[in-house]
């Protein structure tokens, strides 16, 4: 019982942190993915960046890297909140089973 009451709460987590994802990480992640290409282009080709092809693209990957990146870390931290959830939904129970346990032993 301990086991699925901890994959159950690692699902939940994982799903709200969708929801969170898609509520509120799409743009931050389309924004520090952008900006974090400029700036690293920048860096390569010294100075001002010209809108050239080659740059949009990157700009592109950038942008998919970034919102990528987003939706990983809020998947993860709610898998993680989500687990550590069902190990305090479950500890009464595996403490009230470990108590039964011992008396009838």
């Amino acid at each position: 019982m301990k086991n699925e009451t901890i994959k159950s709460g690692m699902k939940i987590g994982a799903a709200i942190g969708g929801l969170v994802f898609v509520l509120a990480g799409i743009v931050p992640g389309f924004y520090f993915g952008s900006f974090g290409t400029l700036i690293l282009l920048q860096k390569i080709m010294g100075g001002a960046v010209e809108p050239t092809l080659f740059v949009r693209a990157a700009i592109v990957m950038g942008i998919g890297v970034g919102i990528a990146c987003a939706a990983t870390v809020s998947l993860v931290v709610g898998g993680l909140l989500g687990t550590a959830m069902g190990y305090v939904v479950s500890a009464p129970a595996a403490h009230r089973e470990k108590k039964d346990a011992a008396v009838s032993a």
